[in-house]
Order: C-alpha cells, then sequence, then structure tokens
C-alpha cells in the first residue's frame, strides 16, 4: 500500500470515529437543549448578552450535555441494541467501546464545567452539574428502568438549560427563569409519551416501564391531553406576569391550540403515524414558543 494511501485510509478512519464520538453526543436533543439555553440568557437582560457570556454559557452548557448523552449512551447501550431508533448508535454498532465512552464524556464534561465556572459564574457550574446528574444518573440509572414516571420525575433535568441561561447572564434564578422552567416540565410528557405511544412494542421488548407498557395505551393518551392542557395554561404564565406582551400570547395560543388538536386528535381517533406526527410538532412547538418569547422580548 502506498503512502497515499495509508493516508487517505487514515484520515477516513479519523473521520468515521469522529462522527461516532459526536454521535454519542445526540446532537439534535443537544440542539434544542442550547437553543433554549440561549433564550435564556437573552431573556435575561434588557439588553444584549456580553460576548463571554454568551460564549462561555453556550459552550460549556453544550459541552455538559453532550457528556450526559454520552453516559446515557454508554448505560443504555444494551437497550439500544434491541430497539430500532437507537440500534445504529455507535456502542451498539461496536464503533467505540464503554471506557473510549467513558473517557470522552469526563473530558468535554469537565471541560465544560470548567468553561462555566471560569468564565460565567460558580451558581451556573453547580446548577449544570447538578443537571448533569439528574440526567446522567438519577433518570438515566435510576428512574427509567423503575417506574412509569420516569418521564415527569426526570424532566426536571431536562427543563434546566434555560434556567442555566438566566443564571449564566444574572448569576441567580429569578421567577422568570422558573417559568421557564415549568414551560419545559410540563411539555416533556406529552412529548414523549407521543414517543412512546407508537415505540410500545419496542419499550416493552427492552424491558422499559414506559407508560403505555406498565398503563396502556388508551391511559397514556388521556395522560398526553391532560398535560397538554397543562402545557397550555403554563405557556401562558410569562403573558400572566407581564413577562411578555401581547406578541407572545398570540404565539402560545396558537401554538398551543395546535398542540391541543394533536392531542385530543391522539385521544379520540389514535394511530401510530399520529403519534408519530404529534413528537414531530412538540419539537417545533418548543423551539417556536421559546422564540416568540426571544421575538417578543425585543419587541418590548
Amino acid at each position: 500500500m502506498t503512502t497515499h494511501a495509508l493516508l487517505s485510509a487514515s484520515a477516513r478512519s479519523f473521520a468515521q470515529r469522529a462522527r461516532a464520538y459526536y454521535a454519542l453526543t445526540k446532537p439534535r436533543v443537544v440542539s434544542l437543549i442550547v437553543f433554549t439555553a440561549i433564550i435564556g440568557m437573552f431573556l435575561a437582560t434588557p439588553g444584549m448578552v456580553a460576548p463571554q457570556i454568551l460564549l462561555a454559557g453556550t459552550l460549556g452548557i453544550a459541552l455538559v450535555a453532550g457528556a450526559a448523552a454520552a453516559v446515557n449512551c454508554l448505560v443504555e447501550q444494551k437497550i439500544d441494541a434491541v430497539m430500532q431508533r437507537t440500534r445504529a448508535r455507535p456502542l451498539p454498532r461496536g464503533e467505540l467501546t464503554s471506557v473510549q465512552t467513558l473517557v470522552f464524556s469526563g473530558v468535554i464534561g469537565g471541560a465544560g464545567l470548567w468553561i462555566l465556572a471560569h468564565y460565567a459564574n460558580a451558581l451556573t457550574m453547580w446548577l449544570t452539574l447538578a443537571t448533569f446528574v439528574g440526567y446522567a444518573v438519577i433518570y438515566t440509572v435510576i428512574l427509567k428502568p423503575a417506574t412509569p414516571q420516569n418521564i415527569v420525575i426526570g424532566g426536571a433535568s431536562g427543563a434546566m438549560p434555560p434556567v442555566l441561561g438566566w443564571a449564566a447572564v444574572t448569576g441567580e434564578v429569578s421567577t422568570e427563569a422558573s417559568l421557564l422552567f415549568l414551560i419545559i416540565f410540563a411539555w416533556t410528557p406529552p412529548h414523549f409519551w407521543s414517543l412512546a405511544l407508537y415505540r410500545t412494542e419496542e419499550y416493552a421488548k427492552a424491558g422499559l416501564p414506559m407508560l403505555p407498557v406498565t398503563h396502556g395505551k388508551e391511559y397514556t393518551r388521556l395522560q398526553v391531553l391532560l398535560y397538554t392542557i397543562i402545557l397550555f395554561g403554563t405557556s401562558l404564565l410569562p403573558f400572566a406576569i407581564g413577562m411578555s406582551g401581547i406578541a407572545y400570547l398570540a404565539a402560545a395560543v396558537a401554538l398551543g391550540a395546535a398542540f391541543l388538536f394533536y392531542a385530543v386528535r391522539i385521544y379520540v381517533a389514535y394511530s401510530d403515524a399520529l403519534a408519530q406526527r404529534t413528537f414531530r410538532f412538540s419539537i417545533a412547538y418548543l423551539a417556536a414558543l421559546f422564540a416568540a418569547l426571544l421575538v417578543d422580548h425585543y419587541l418590548g
């Protein structure tokens, strides 16, 4: 083999390994986490966010979120191997080892916490560490295999990103930041249970006590509807306390009505295709709702 061929093969191997490590961080999930954290930063100040805080907060939170995702992949690699939507992840495919995953998570997680501590503030670092423990340990290791309420309880860690962003700018957690937390906390059950409804058989095969596995699809459909109603009310709270104006209220009502439409249809005329569309819409809903908060913030 020529030197050129060896270099080419080495480059391909490096690129494949880099893609595998990148996949461990669940980039699509982390992108939504980082987006809501950035919105939290901008909502925390009437002006613009200082460039250092914006960069440090975004990078630090993204790295720790990626580390938590890697730990999730490590702990659930056997479960991932039997589920269609996760069997292509790096660990089930044998692209990376458990040791490599653990070291990678430690390196990027440690780097993220260091960045937050040195270039943001200590509160943000500690809150981010607590969020990491909440997702990677409490949710992934303890709650997910133990209770069908895993999504509800574990949703607290998933709802933290805008609070982290807010704390990075202000050094505190205010009522407004808590409302952002509540919105995502209320959004999490209908979002994940929509997914669980059309993946029920896979979750059952993997031995995970997701709600439609333990309580049936009809009960889960009712819970999706009830939590969507709770979410609709929660999404109006920023306007109720004067945190936002009419522009946000109009967006929250329109988006909430659309989500309710999906939830009602899931309850009265369920199909797997409908649950899949609802899951996809829920992601767009959260991104659009937070974007509306940002637009309204600067319109005011």
